[in-house]
């Protein structure tokens, strides 16, 4: 299909990662142009522009003997690709926005600064005191 494709996989036993391709129909984990290596749901979001068809890679983590997985594949029609946007989805870097947008606004960055400047002179006083 054209346009972009979601790939979500949910590991039920071990852990699976996700790597793809449109260069190689057998992406491995050292030769792949997009992965998901998390130790929950993995999300790919395959751009537009990759080249048909798609190569799509599944490893369990050596840290377990078996995986077993579930993989949908979605055909997203409704959003305008944004060819400036990240290729592929980062849940950590997603947690950290949710975080930050969660947090109080009431630290300002003068409060952030001044912590940070009491903490450095508190390790130089340590350093003098060591050396």
């Amino acid at each position: 299909h054209e346009g972009k494709i979601i790939l979500v996989m949910e590991s039920s036993k071990g852990d699976a990662d996700l790597y793809v391709s449109d260069a190689t129909l057998h992406p491995s984990f050292d030769d792949y142009e997009l992965q998901s290596t998390t130790c929950g749901q993995d999300v790919i979001v395959v751009p537009s522009f990759f080249q048909r068809p798609v190569g799509i890679g599944i490893y369990g983590h050596p840290s377990h003997m078996e995986s077993e997985f579930e993989i949908k594949v979605y055909h997203d029609r409704t959003v305008q690709e944004d060819p400036f946007s990240e290729s592929s989805y980062d849940p950590e870097e997603r947690e950290a926005n949710q975080r930050k947008q969660q947090a109080p606004q009431g630290t300002s960055q003068d409060e952030e600064s001044i912590f940070w400047t009491i903490l450095i002179g508190i390790l130089k006083l340590i350093l003098e005191i060591l050396f």
